[in-house]
């Protein structure tokens, strides 16, 4: 399978999501596929995460739980993608199924709540707004935190709920995605440094770290190139941002696309914050205000709009190159 072949429904399915979105009203039937694949990880986690098992004891089971889910998810995509190839509609169909688990549209919508609901209803709604997109406390920050968590999620998921499953559907299609998502379904779940999953969750967390060790530095160069617009700080200084911190941040990989559009839109993003009732004293990212506002949102949706065309035309080209 060539990158052209994957790349032609790839295309239709990142104009479907950018279009129609995850239909509400569709999974109020049915669950989403990461539904099905969180309640599958719930069920290891409840049979397999005691502490009688020990550090190694932990570690291997959740290990071989995250392998075991990553491989039959994965095996299920590969099934149903030679089913779907033997058919005259499969192309729509499978575009559709890829669709599904890129979050371009669902990503903008729930970052845009956050800046509408912080311009009309207050630092108080913002806070209920964010609230569905960042693991933080919520209820620690001021309307400058809302705003720059916001931008941050937007930053970090645009590498691991965009740029991501792109790159594996390219690589290896429909059974690319599906096992990348079950992969970051893991981690989202499990790959926690609590005392509950510090040990089930490592090799969760660790795997989701390498599978997104590219795309999250492939998400930073398009957010600093999409730094051609008005009224941003331009691509030079996004990228000067992105090599300069991103490494500092506490994840090796959401440092990247993070310090790209600190640079890009000129303000500080990371720094102190309060996740899972505790306070870390992470560094800041950028050089620029610390007082980020929901214009500041509205500027960073923006970028992402233009990065994810990018990407869109990215795709495009190597499909037309088939």
């Amino acid at each position: 399978m060539s990158l052209s072949d994957t790349a032609s429904p790839l295309l239709a399915a990142m104009l479907l999501d950018a279009v129609i979105g995850d239909p509400r009203w569709f999974y109020r039937m049915i669950p989403h596929p990461t539904v099905v694949m969180g309640r599958v990880l719930a069920s290891c986690d409840r049979l397999l995460n005691r502490p009688a098992f020990g550090v190694i004891g932990r570690r291997a089971a959740g290990a071989v739980s995250t392998l075991a889910v990553v491989a039959a998810f994965g095996g299920l995509g590969a099934l149903i993608s030679a089913g779907l190839n033997r058919w005259w509609g499969g192309f729509w169909v499978e575009a559709l199924l890829v669709s599904v688990l890129i979050a371009q549209n669902s990503l903008y919508r729930h970052v845009a709540d956050v800046a509408g609901a912080l311009e009309h209803d207050g630092v108080d709604a913002g806070r209920g707004a964010v609230a569905h997109i960042v693991g933080r406390d919520p209820d620690s920050l001021d309307a400058h935190g809302v705003a720059r968590s916001a931008v941050e999620s937007l930053a970090e998921n645009f590498a691991d709920g965009v740029v991501a499953p792109v790159l594996w559907c390219l690589l290896f299609g429909l059974p690319g995605i599906v096992a990348y998502k079950a992969l970051n379904t893991a981690d989202s779940m499990i790959g926690h440094r609590d005392r509950r999953y510090r040990d089930f969750g490592w090799a969760a967390a660790r795997l989701d770290d390498l599978a997104n060790w590219v795309p999250a530095r492939v998400a930073g160069l398009l957010l600093a190139a999409s730094g051609i617009q008005p009224g941003v700080r331009g691509p030079i200084h996004a990228l000067r941002i992105m090599w300069r911190d991103g490494g500092t941040h506490r994840s090796v990989n959401a440092g990247y696309p993070e310090g790209a559009m600190a640079g890009v839109l000129g303000v500080r993003l990371a720094g102190p914050r309060r996740y899972r009732g505790v306070v870390t004293a992470d560094p800041w990212l950028g050089d620029g205000a610390v007082e980020a506002t929901a214009a500041d949102i509205r500027r960073g949706l923006r970028v992402y709009v233009a990065a994810c065309l990018l990407l869109a035309v990215l795709v495009g080209a190597l499909s037309a190159a088939g």
